[in-house]
């Protein structure tokens, strides 16, 4: 059994198919979701989707980088609101993060959203989901405000070289979280993650996005876990068997609760 530890199983692209995707997602190993938030609308939905699958699913609160509307402090004041309401209903603030992939006008208000929500995490214990694209310098100088040990979490979809790794482990309560990535032709993530002890990554899809080989190009589903499942043995020279379990048990350390029977 695998968990999938970035499904946005929730969002609209799986509204025809969603029962069945999740059906595929089971009879392919995954033994549980993380659904990380993106803002506001995301809320119902993942609600709706843990209640109907209990003890499958586990969801997130936070307000995504991208997703700042001009109302973002009252969107925040709302996801606080719920946060303080019920605690234990959320497994992680995220994901948050910095995007300037797409839009570097904002960066002064995606830092002060970034640090209200690593506030919340503070608060209320619990592990931070960091989305960052283009933006590593300018979020490790937010990060630098604090002790490396101070937080803990997964740096999503990390893409990057094992430099870049080494930089991001010295946050010894962080994992990077592998995604399809590992599997494309001209990634250098496996000769990045040759240089990251298997105990500090998490595997996910990012679903519907970063579909691996061999379906590349088309929509991503949690199901396609075990392709990334089958690169990372092969990159570690291990048996899907214990790279599994050693990433479960990592998951199990990281966000402190049991997800499911093994």
């Amino acid at each position: 059994m695998i968990i999938d530890t970035h499904s946005h199983i929730y969002v609209e692209e799986f509204d025809d198919d969603r029962d069945e995707a999740i059906m595929r997602a089971k009879e392919n190993g995954v033994g549980h979701l993380f659904l990380p938030c993106i803002d506001e609308s995301s809320l119902s939905r993942m609600d709706a989707l843990c209640a109907k699958y209990p003890g499958y699913c586990s969801q997130m609160i936070g307000l995504h980088p991208t997703e700042l509307g001009d109302d973002w402090k009252a969107t925040l004041y709302n996801m606080y609101q719920l946060l303080s309401a019920n605690p234990d209903k959320y497994i992680a603030v995220g994901e948050v993060g910095l995007d300037l992939y797409w839009d570097k006008s904002r960066q002064k208000e995606q830092e002060e959203v970034l640090r209200t929500q690593m506030e919340w995490a503070l608060k209320f214990d619990k592990p931070l989901m960091i989305h960052c694209r283009d933006a590593w310098d300018e979020l490790l100088t937010v990060f630098a405000d604090y002790d490396k040990s101070t937080f803990r979490g997964v740096f999503h979809c990390f893409t990057g070289t094992a430099d870049e790794a080494k930089r991001l482990l010295e946050y010894p309560n962080f994992k990077l979280g592998i995604g399809g990535v590992v599997t494309f032709k001209k990634s250098t993530l496996p000769e990045a993650l040759q240089h990251v002890p298997i105990d500090r990554i998490v595997l996910e899809t990012d679903c519907p996005y970063l579909a691996p080989v061999p379906h590349r190009g088309k929509r991503n589903e949690s199901a396609f876990l075990k392709h990334v499942l089958e690169k990372v043995s092969q990159v570690y020279n291990m048996p899907c068997e214990q790279v599994s379990c050693i990433i479960n048990n990592s998951i199990r350390d990281l966000f402190g609760v049991q997800f499911f029977e093994m």
